[in-house]
């Protein structure tokens, strides 16, 4: 959805604060990582002060949410407060953010560095908390709403190119989603890629990004896929076999004799756990609380597949009844 009249165009015409936030962030964020005690916290005392301002994290969340703000605040200027993007749906988008921030800047970040069952956590709070929760948010339409007016319309005309839809209807169907994401979650954890992500910051970000990634492409294709919410019973069903695969891998880890990722070595002692206990804790993460939030998507899933049944059910009930 775009704004359509010349007075709503001068309304969002962009300003160049943002811009000027940006900078101070980019700053903020070089001096921010110099205090992080070399990114591996050791004690609670360290945890609490190894906040990462990596900069480029940190500008994508200043301007997503920017963008999410001044685009909602236009759209319901236009439409009504509720209206294209409701209440709760804002509240989503909300709570997604702030999971990226736990994951990617709090100090759960610098926390993975000396502790694989830290690194699970922020893993697992990226796709089972904050993609899902982006995903019902349904940033795209508040951020549409928040760019110029001309801007907004080359968007949507790059989403008519013919080989780009055809791409995006391939890769939000359920199957295809679903193998990306698998394969997306497997492959790192393989212990070759995931020794070099500890080793290496731009292999590491393109381990949190295919994850993000994957994760919203997986969550999308599941609650907004081309079936609406008669897709849900099958939704709930590629839900599963998510938890599955991913509590086999988290089983693995659990129930493994020998350390996956020797780098850890010598970083959990301070922590009271050797580094095998360290990947049990993290195996046991990702199998069982894992396990919890998937099987509460897919009930969430069967519900309103069952509703919107029972609706569907009632309205031809209701046209019978005229005949």
């Amino acid at each position: 959805m775009t704004p359509q009249s010349n007075s709503d165009a001068r309304v969002i015409r962009p300003r160049h604060r943002p811009l000027r936030w940006v900078l101070v962030i980019l700053l903020f964020g070089n001096a921010g990582t110099s205090f992080a005690h070399g990114g591996k916290p050791h004690t609670w005392h360290d945890l609490w002060r190894t906040w990462s301002f990596e900069p480029l994290v940190v500008v994508s969340l200043i301007l997503t949410a920017w963008l999410f703000i001044w685009g909602l605040r236009k759209l319901w200027r236009h439409s009504g407060t509720g209206k294209g993007i409701r209440r709760w749906e804002a509240l989503a988008f909300a709570g997604g953010w702030f999971a990226l921030f736990v994951a990617l800047v709090s100090p759960v970040h610098a926390w993975g560095r000396v502790l694989f069952a830290a690194h699970m956590t922020q893993h697992e709070i990226l796709m089972l908390m904050a993609a899902p929760l982006l995903v019902l948010g349904r940033p795209l339409i508040a951020f549409m709403w928040a760019l110029p007016l001309e801007w907004s319309r080359r968007v949507g005309a790059l989403g008519k190119i013919g080989w780009l839809q055809k791409t995006w209807r391939v890769l939000t169907i359920p199957i295809v989603a679903w193998l990306i994401h698998a394969v997306a979650l497997w492959s790192w954890h393989v212990p070759v890629l995931f020794e070099a992500v500890l080793h290496n910051e731009w292999v590491h970000t393109a381990q949190h990004l295919s994850f993000l990634l994957s994760a919203l492409l997986f969550w999308w294709a599941l609650i907004h896929g081309r079936q609406g919410w008669m897709g849900y019973g099958a939704a709930a069903l590629y839900v599963f076999t998510t938890s599955l695969h991913s509590g086999l891998l988290g089983a693995l880890l659990t129930f493994s004799r020998s350390v996956w990722y020797p780098s850890y070595i010598g970083l959990t002692d301070s922590w009271g756990v050797s580094p095998l206990e360290d990947q049990q804790l993290g195996g046991l993460i990702m199998w069982i609380p894992a396990g919890v939030l998937y099987a509460f998507a897919g009930l969430a899933l069967v519900a309103g597949w069952l509703r919107e049944a029972e609706a569907r059910s009632l309205k031809r009930q209701q046209n019978w009844a005229r005949t």
